[in-house]
């Protein structure tokens, strides 16, 4: 723990380990050791001998992070028995080793749990419950959705039929429309809390559709009185022609002509979907004469008219759906709690919402709390969501009295806070930077010190100043988008003394702009589809060029004090998503990167149960609870596991018969087939005892059979195979553990898993594992790499459709339902889309920071204002050169391949047939910063 006063925010950290009757909320930029001075100040506090482990209480909100904290205490507490000043320091620092166990460092869940085992009688729980993992809840939630819908569709609430009509003309990927209304209920489940209701405003729908409909007839019929077929503004209304007779024909068919509330809820979605969508996709005037009955500018403006009815009656339509369809939502959270209650299990939110309560309205129990932990440490405080922040404030408080943890009074020393706001990206999560700043507001008016820390140890000097000129703008303090102001980074050496850029020696340049390299423009904006097709197979082609020509080196993660070359491992790619719809970001990539032969590792995969070795099992699973499912018994037979060639197969169809595990007996099959006799027994032998043995067993049985591990370990990316196979295993485990009765029930799991777009299952690696890794910016948090390669310029930096409005004071939060907002979040979605932006520039912040040495950027060689809106947007002032210099850069490091004269294979052709200018390869100062940035030169890679 030794002080470094030279740095440039040494005094803070010196204060930090040194005064300790004081509480801090300290404000951590990233890369500064946030979880390092949390630490070092708990090993202050033990070694002083002001307090013992076990009324300490020291909290972060990941499994992850705690086990990393708990490991680094340790080693911090070892380390100082072996520098201690004197004798009591050293028995107070003995003794705190010998009790560590008793240390409550962990999770906030965990702690959670452990206050309500001690006191169920208050909080009104099982002693013996149970806590559900994040996939067992949604796991339960599921079967009791199924049994729910079921009923509720024989009785038909109207909401439910408004959503399913709606369902039924919006597609949502590839959920269906149960599987999408049991996702919208989850969420509200998660979000059970917050308790005020959505409003309900008067809304006449079946009055509003019927004179939408003489609208849109009346425009119908002026269309067809067109002279010319072949008109824009004729052909542009076809589809509100079609939509008219359909309806024409819909009530002919019926006897009465009258239309049913059915008929309603589908003119509903077509009108405010279908329609809306034909009439604004295309918007153009034609020209010359419309009818002789109708002119062009009357019909224009009978279609403007339509649109603008149909877009307020989708604005209150909407609005009234999803504030009728939450009431709808409550009877199947209340059978979700009712189950829990009965299985005697909690969720994570019953953990959170139970001991709120217990110390909110139990004045005794907070006050015993407050006296048996007397000092609360917080890690990444930024990503705490309201009711943890109640828990922590209240617990924390010295007036015990005080119930409203807007109240509450900290004495000195008890609290010990870190965070950075400019980290806060988990909003999808209830964590809130709004929530962050109104805490720190009331902590330090209560006499909290606040503390920054600036000097970051991770990034190169070079990368911090491009850090810095990007983002010192972004975060602005603006109190309405809330966001932060910026701390600037500050290196540990003297900024005079650095080259800004080491691509002469060994080290690499520590910004690489990486262009598309056949960029494609329309309508003034870079497509979309020349960047995915394009720009995956550069971003492997240039790993492929770092790992084989080994131009430069960096810091050993594993023995800083030694320089090696850049391996696969020392490489991330970061994405903002995984999943676009129905399109897995990541795929090109891997084939990029497989087509090259480099190992890579992909992190947190939202496809897992399409990956073909979890494909193979699934398979081979299935087989055995229903062998005489030939088409499976097959898929098992040719799959990865066993890999049976086809013409074996087919010749043992044709002489011995069909693939049924049980109609043959191994002896009476010919020695030509006694592989496939082999495995149909097998596969016999698991279906009789699959329900007498763990499912783990049964696994195990396959992979042994087939000897799986030593054959998948050889794969180009064996590590991820096997570390798939083994999260398989974990999933069967967790099954057992949490009450799963039968080895069809695991199968059944496994299937709706693979029929979801967006699994979360993935596995856990080691950080020493070879292998490029390909990660999202959330799993990344928190992670460093000396390579990062920013991956899918396409995302937006925020969605036009904000998904949520939160009111912490009045228990609201209003969140769009089936693509629905209440007018709570639509009075409010300016305000909600700002709050958004600013959360992904943010995202931007976290991903550049990530890197250690080298961060690679996709660029566009024609400029900036080509593509604009994405997430990596933020970083465009301190990549793009200014205007007048884009034909001028410095010469590129001797190690680079030889650089042509344009950043694009193909320059991109604009409206007239002209090429675009391109900015020149090269080093360049880009439009802020004092810092260089290497322009690549696409056509020096190996591509395709």
């Amino acid at each position: 723990m030794s002080s470094q006063p030279n740095l440039v925010d040494g005094a803070q950290r010196e204060e930090i380990t040194t005064n300790l009757d004081e509480s801090f909320l300290v404000e951590a930029a990233a890369g500064t050791g946030k979880t390092t001075v949390l630490v070092h100040r708990l090993v202050a506090l033990l070694q002083s001998g002001k307090v013992e482990v076990d009324k300490i209480v020291a909290v972060t909100f990941t499994r992850k992070a705690a086990g990393e904290l708990k490991l680094r205490l340790r080693h911090e507490l070892e380390t100082a028995r072996q520098e201690a000043p004197d004798a009591d320091a050293l028995r107070n620092i003995e003794a705190a080793i010998a009790s560590l166990e008793e240390a409550r460092v962990g999770t906030i869940h965990s702690f959670c749990a452990e206050i309500l085992r001690e006191r169920p009688v208050e909080a009104q729980i099982d002693p013996d419950f149970q806590e559900l993992s994040e996939t067992e809840a949604p796991r339960l939630f599921n079967r009791v959705f199924k049994s729910w819908i079921e009923r509720k569709l024989n009785e038909m609430p109207t909401a439910l039929s408004r959503a399913l009509a709606r369902l039924s003309v919006r597609r949502s990927g590839q959920l269906g429309p149960l599987d999408r209304l049991r996702d919208e209920a989850w969420r509200l489940v998660e979000r059970r809390d917050f308790t005020q209701p959505w409003e309900i405003r008067t809304f006449n729908r079946n009055r509003e559709i019927t004179d939408l409909l003489k609208k849109a007839i009346e425009l119908a019929v002026a269309s067809e009185k067109c002279s010319n077929p072949r008109d824009n503004l004729r052909f542009d209304l076809k589809p509100l022609r079609r939509f008219v007779d359909d309806l024409q024909r819909s009530v002919d068919l019926r006897p009465s002509r009258t239309l049913s509330s059915r008929d309603y809820d589908e003119l509903e979605a077509r009108l405010s979907i279908e329609l809306l969508h034909d009439l604004t996709r295309n918007k153009r005037k034609g020209y010359g004469k419309f009818s002789d009955e109708v002119s062009r500018e009357d019909a224009l403006r009978m279609r403007e008219e339509l649109i603008s009815l149909l877009e307020g009656f989708k604005e209150r339509a909407d609005a009234d759906l999803a504030a009728s369809l939450r009431p709808t939502f409550e009877s199947v959270i209340g059978e979700y709690l009712e189950v829990k209650r009965q299985l005697g299990r909690v969720d994570f939110v019953d953990l959170l919402v139970k001991v709120r309560d217990l110390v909110r309205d139990y004045p005794d129990v907070r006050e015993h709390l407050n006296s048996r932990f007397t000092h609360i440490f917080v890690d990444e405080f930024q990503d705490t969501d309201p009711l943890q922040v109640e828990i922590l404030l209240l617990l924390a408080a010295s007036n015990t009295g005080e119930s409203d943890w807007r109240k509450v009074q900290i004495s000195g020393g008890q609290l010990f806070i870190v965070g950075d706001p400019k980290q806060s990206i988990y909003r999808f999560r209830r964590a809130d930077v709004q929530l962050y700043g109104e805490v720190k507001k009331i902590l330090t008016e209560s006499g909290v010190r606040l503390l920054h820390l600036q000097t970051n140890f991770r990034s190169v000097q070079p990368l911090q100043k491009a850090i810095n000129a990007s983002f010192e703008l972004v975060f602005d303090g603006d109190t309405k988008r809330v966001q932060p102001h910026y701390v600037p980074l500050r290196s540990p050496q003297d900024a005079d003394n650095v080259t800004l850029i080491s691509g002469v020696g060994k080290g690499p340049p520590e910004v690489v702009a990486l262009p598309i390299p056949e960029p494609r423009i329309w309508a003034g904006q870079i497509t979309h589809k020349s960047f995915q097709s394009t720009f995956p197979d550069a971003a492997a082609a240039f790993v492929g060029w770092l790992l084989d020509e080994k131009p430069w080196e960096v810091q050993d993660p594993e023995n800083p004090g030694r320089r090696i070359p850049i391996e696969a491992r020392h490489i991330t790619f970061l994405f903002r998503r995984f999943i676009s719809l129905d399109r897995d970001i990541t795929r090109p990539y891997i084939r990029a990167l497989d087509a090259r032969g480099i190992t890579h590792l992909l992190v947190g995969s939202r496809t897992f149960h399409q990956r073909e070795e979890v494909e193979s099992i699934r398979a081979a699973l299935t087989a055995v609870e229903w062998p005489d499912d030939e088409l499976n018994v097959f898929a098992t037979l040719r799959g990865s596991l066993f890999a049976v060639d086809d013409g074996q197969l087919l010749a043992f169809r044709r002489k011995i018969g069909n693939l049924h595990p049980f109609h043959h007996q191994q002896e009476n099959i010919p020695a030509d087939f006694a592989e496939i006799a082999a495995i149909l027994q097998l596969l016999a032998e698991l279906h009789h005892t699959r329900n007498r043995r763990p499912i783990v067993d049964t696994i195990n049985r396959i992979l042994e059979f087939c000897r799986a591990h030593a054959g998948l370990a050889l794969r180009p990316t064996g590590e991820q195979v096997l570390a798939n196979v083994q999260r398989i295993c974990d999933l069967a485990r967790s099954y057992e553990l949490s009450g799963g009765l039968s080895f069809r029930g695991f199968v059944d799991f496994l299937i709706d898993e693979a029929e979801k777009p967006r699994s979360v299952d993935s596995p856990v690696l080691e950080e020493a594992a070879d292998g490029v890794r390909l990660m999202t910016l959330h799993s990344a948090k928190g992670l460093e790499s000396p390579v990062i390669l920013l991956a899918d310029m396409t995302a937006k930096i925020a969605s036009p459709y904000p998904s949520q409005h939160v009111d912490q004071e009045n228990s609201l939060c209003a969140q769009s339902l089936l693509f629905c907002q209440p007018w709570e979040l639509v009075e409010n979605r300016d305000l909600e889309y700002g709050r958004d932006v600013a959360e992904g520039e943010r995202i931007a912040y976290v991903a550049a920071t990530r890197a250690r040495e080298m961060l690679v950027v996709p660029a566009v060689g024609v400029g900036p204002d080509y593509y604009t809106g994405g997430w990596i947007s933020p970083l465009n002032p301190a990549i793009y050169p200014q205007r007048d210099s884009w034909y001028e850069p410095a010469p590129p490091p001797p190690e680079c391949p030889d650089f042509g004269d344009r950043t694009a294979i193909l320059p991109p052709i604009n409206r007239d047939g002209i090429a675009l200018p391109l900015i020149k390869p090269g080093l360049h100062r880009p439009l802020k910063g004092t810092h260089r940035v290497l322009w690549w030169d696409p056509a020096a890679l190996k591509l395709n």
